[in-house]
């Protein structure tokens, strides 16, 4: 005996003659924990769906062994019967369904005669909620009721309901709070603990480096290495993902910021369920040309709700004027901010960024299509020359403009969002989380193009949760909580420990 729990021999996919994965070998033991690692596209994603059965036995080439016997499943029911569990980056959780239906959604509990045992559900959903530091969580009210975290959190407590010996997290802490992925690192711990094994994807490479026993790197499809972690850091695991060493994280591009071109006033936001309640109270603020202004704040702060209302963006009510060099101007839509020369690039990229249903060309040419159409039908060759344009311009890894955008990974298609809003030419660039999802060196690219646009003379917010990349780009720093402006600052000399002062309401230094 090997003494691995699963052994993955000379993984292959193609996806219409394209390699996404050529002879991947990983192998796992119980009680360990992996950090797959490597850039968007690389195949991390395709590798786990090729072992949770996304991808059926039959539609890859090579061999999965689980305690040395070959694993030949057709479907996740099977897997998932053989102890191995998958986490998607995108949950799959039912709305309606209260929390403890959604954990035992396929496991239900039966009483003689096939009634559901609601009672004994509901006892051991809390018990999961208890381990997952959810004590709070009403257990019988629908999951919809709970954010983006808790839901992340719920995910977990339904996999773990499941009793796996080999647990798949992919991207698993990209909608979670500093504190929650503190509870999720020491969940992961406790199960390393009990003898299951796991596997870790994450762009946050700190929480690979914490966490993970030994990690693998892949690249374009291809193996590149398998070391264990005493013997890595995060700047060597950065060089195998991206086949180079990364001396710096930012760019550095100098860039000419000139006269205020836009100024917000006044800005209000209503919760769209409490309509007596502020989201965003009374801000307002300036905007340079060529100025990347970076908004900083604590979750609920409000920043999001902001930049949805000055992109006629926000769901609920909201009030205050825009103003665009000199005059006010009218973004009570979209569309309408989007013609006085406003683009944005949302948080929810899944929701809000991308049309499931349209090739990757098709989404990048959305914002823009009159440009093309010539009287009743669309000029497909002006069309495709904008849409290749684009694909090169962000180093967009698509085999080609025809495939579903939703055959990318997340931080592709981020890209394709970013690509669509350039495409209309803006004078103000709003980012929200810009680089959620996306890896280091995809990251460093977003980076470079936002120093480029800005030396252009395209004024940029950026909303980031993460700190660090604010104080990496940022030629301004506003810094929000509870819905108010708490803070203004010039990044000289600015540090996170003085933005998370002004973000908690404590004395700040105000700059200009």
């Amino acid at each position: 005996m090997s003494g691995y729990l699963l052994e993955m021999k000379g993984i292959a996919k193609h996806f219409g003659g394209v390699a996404a994965l050529d002879g991947i070998d990983l192998a796992i033991r119980p009680g360990e924990c992996i950090g797959l690692c490597g850039e968007n596209g690389a195949g991390k994603s395709t590798l786990m769906k090729v072992l949770s059965a996304v991808y059926p036995h039959g539609s890859w080439d090579g061999e999965i062994l689980l305690d040395g016997q070959p694993l030949r499943a057709r479907s996740v029911r099977e897997t998932e019967e053989a102890g191995i569990i998958i986490i998607h980056q995108e949950l799959m959780l039912v709305p309606e369904l209260s929390v403890a239906e959604n954990i035992f959604l396929g496991n239900e509990i039966t009483l003689p005669g096939g009634r559901l045992d609601y009672p004994a559900m509901n006892r051991r959903a809390e018990e999961i909620l208890r381990e997952l530091k959810l004590p709070d969580v009403n257990v019988v009210l629908p999951v919809k009721n709970y954010g983006g975290g808790h839901q992340q959190l719920i995910e977990i407590g339904k996999a773990l309901n499941k009793k796996a010996r080999l647990l798949i997290l992919d991207e698993p802490s990209a909608s979670l709070t500093a504190a929650e992925i503190e509870v999720l690192l020491a969940i992961v711990r406790d199960l390393k603990a009990k003898g299951v094994a796991c596997v870790y994807i994450s762009h946050k490479l700190e929480e690979v480096a914490a966490v993970c026993d030994t990690i693998t790197v892949i690249r374009d499809g291809k193996h590149i290495a398998t070391t264990p972690m005493h013997d890595m850091n995060v700047e060597r695991i950065i060089a195998q993902m991206v086949g180079r060493e990364m001396n710096q994280m930012y760019p550095s591009l100098p860039h000419e910021v000139g006269d205020v071109i836009m100024e917000a006033r006044h800005i209000s936001c209503y919760d769209v369920d409490q309509p007596q309640r502020k989201r965003v109270d009374d801000v307002s603020f300036k905007l340079r040309r060529g100025e990347i202004l970076g908004i900083a704040g604590l979750v609920g702060a409000g920043r999001t709700e902001l930049v949805s209302a000055l992109f006629g963006a926000y769901p609920g009510e909201h009030e205050g004027e825009v103003w665009l060099e000199g005059r006010k101007v009218d973004t009570s839509t979209p569309l309408k901010a989007i013609g006085e020369g406003f683009a944005m690039v949302p948080e929810d990229r899944k929701h809000h960024g991308i049309v499931r249903d349209l090739s990757v060309g098709q989404n990048i040419t959305l914002s823009v299509l009159e440009r093309f159409s010539r009287l009743t039908r669309v000029d497909d060759g002006a069309e495709s020359v904008a849409i290749n344009e684009q694909i090169k311009r962000l180093a967009l890894k698509t085999a080609s403009p025809a495939l579903p955008i939703t055959a990318l990974s997340g931080g592709n298609q981020q890209k394709a969002v970013l690509a669509k809003m350039l495409l209309t030419g803006p004078k103000v660039l709003i980012l929200d989380e810009p680089t959620r999802g996306v890896d280091v060196g995809a990251k460093f690219e977003i980076y470079k193009l936002m120093l480029e646009l800005a030396a252009q003379g395209i004024s940029i917010i950026m909303v980031s949760s993460e700190l660090a990349e604010v104080l990496g780009v940022s030629d301004r720093v506003l810094v929000m909580g509870e819905g108010q402006l708490r803070g203004e600052f010039e990044n000289k000399g600015l540090t996170q420990e003085m933005v998370l002062a002004a973000a908690i309401g404590q004395t700040g230094r105000q700059g200009s």
